[in-house]
């Protein structure tokens, strides 16, 4: 791997820390941007340098420092909202897969609506999974939807069209001077 890999590699695990910290709270899961910056990781780096910077973030959270949304630590994965912070792992690797070699806005829409599906896949799975057998918190599947994505979806379909405006405008450049 080259240093300039590396240094992007780094800079999108970066982010998505920075990402963590802008937020608001509502309910178990709060309204951040880390979805955006692991979106943005997909389309400029690609599926492996993508996941790469997700599993640098989680890697790091998970060591005690404190990039998630609330801490850091082994003691997160017992937080019901981990699952959303792997999802950012394969989220990125889909989204890169999908979208590396295009410049098409609606390449990188859809490539992320699938990475966002996946991650809310992992995120409801884990919830309910948590709630309902490591908490003792019985939750309804149906009720984890309504608490987990129902409130997002708006916000991560807008993060999502940025992301596809940002990727459309910078991808071409940072290929030209063959950053990525």
């Amino acid at each position: 791997m080259k240093a300039k890999d590396m240094i992007l590699i780094s800079i999108f695990a970066s982010l998505t820390a920075i990402g963590a910290f802008i937020r608001i709270d509502i309910g178990y899961i709060p309204f951040t941007l880390q979805f955006f910056f692991c979106a943005l990781s997909g389309v400029l780096l690609g599926a492996k340098m993508g996941a790469l910077s997700q599993i640098i973030y989680v890697a790091i959270g998970l060591l005690g420092l404190p990039v998630f949304s609330k801490g850091g630590g082994l003691s997160y994965v017992f937080k019901p909202s981990f699952g959303f912070i792997i999802g950012f792992i394969a989220a990125a690797y889909i989204i890169g897969l999908f979208s590396k070699k295009s410049n098409s806005f609606i390449t990188m829409f859809f490539s992320q609506i699938l990475g966002l599906t996946v991650l809310y896949i992992f995120g409801v799975i884990y919830m309910y999974l948590s709630m309902n057998f490591f908490l003792e918190k019985p939750m309804a599947f149906i009720n984890i939807i309504k608490a987990a994505v129902l409130p997002f979806i708006i916000a991560d379909i807008i993060k999502i069209v940025l992301v596809s405006i940002i990727g459309v405008k910078i991808k071409p450049i940072l290929r030209n001077i063959s950053l990525i």
